[in-house]
């Protein structure tokens, strides 16, 4: 006699409950990448396309301005020496903070005395605040009582107005950011090392391969995968650093270290009367810089061989 109960067919979940399952896990972030991502970037487009003041923006009832916040921001006499400063920032900031980073884990991965120490020495840029930072190399670089003018001075040579002069602000806070970001090249280029097999170095020092021979036909191509992925987040990260240049300089003087990340800020914030509408198209356009190198990092990554 067959039961009325249905059997259960055991290692068989009903589709509905994984379902709910995936949903459940996928909610909060959904919910996250809603909340601080996506509406703060169509608030930022919104913001862009009209004419907002201090009492619009906070009352409602802005007039819609379609571009002319964009064509005010192209005609502007700032928007070109923002844009050379924000792309020579951004190279200089990537070749020097890789370059360093690349040869500290060449080294570090010799495996010497006081190697784990001295490693562990370096990530003290990385882990300090910004605002640290930043007031620290402002001290340094004090033109009066700075202590690198004073190293300066005593191998004879006179002191140079780091950050009051227009000629040197652009590469103090260059020399700044590379220092915060050499220990992220370092910590993320030595954990690639550590998949790089040894018999390939062993193999190489039998066939006669002196170290830079090595480093070029070993090391180097098997950290391509690492090396992409490290320069796509730094420079995404310096795309949009603020805070050392604000700390530092301003963005001055004469606007000489002005980049898209200042002059938003100033636009919106740092002035008497706002600018809302054309600081949020600054910031728009840094957006799309920064997704234009996004989709460019994933097409070559595509174009590598598996």
């Amino acid at each position: 006699m067959t039961s009325r109960r249905q059997r259960k067919v055991p290692g068989r979940r009903r589709p509905d409950g994984g379902r709910w399952a995936a949903w459940a896990f996928l909610a909060p972030v959904t919910l996250y990448l809603l909340a601080f991502y996506a509406y703060p970037l169509c608030r930022n487009v919104e913001l862009s396309l009209r004419e907002y003041t201090v009492r619009s923006f906070v009352q409602g009832g802005a007039p819609f301005a379609g571009l002319d916040n964009y064509q005010r921001i192209l005609s502007d006499q700032t928007f070109g020496p923002a844009l050379l400063h924000t792309v020579v920032f951004t190279g200089a900031s990537l070749l020097f903070q890789f370059t360093i980073g690349m040869a500290l884990a060449v080294f570090f991965h010799q495996h010497f005395p006081l190697s784990r120490t001295l490693r562990a020495l370096f990530l003290v840029p990385w882990l300090l605040p910004l605002i640290v930072s930043a007031s620290t190399w402002s001290w340094l670089l004090n033109s009066d009582a700075g202590l690198v003018n004073a190293a300066l001075g005593a191998v004879g040579v006179g002191p140079v107005n780091w950050l009051t002069s227009p000629d040197w602000s652009l590469a103090s806070v260059i020399i700044a950011n590379v220092w915060i970001g050499i220990p992220f090249n370092l910590v993320v280029l030595y954990s690639g090392l550590q998949a790089v097999p040894g018999g390939l170095y062993e193999a190489a020092a039998l066939d006669g391969a002196n170290g830079w021979q090595r480093f070029r036909r070993i090391t180097f191509p098997l950290l391509r995968p690492v090396s992409a992925i490290t320069l796509l987040l730094g420079l995404i990260y310096t795309l949009k650093v603020f805070d050392i240049i604000w700390i530092m300089t301003r963005g001055g003087p004469t606007d000489s270290s002005t980049t898209f990340a200042t002059w938003s800020y100033r636009l919106g914030f740092g002035n008497v009367l706002p600018a809302f509408g054309p600081g949020a198209a600054v910031g728009n356009l840094l957006i799309v810089l920064a997704l234009v190198f996004g989709l460019v990092y994933i097409r070559i990554q595509r174009r590598q061989p598996a």
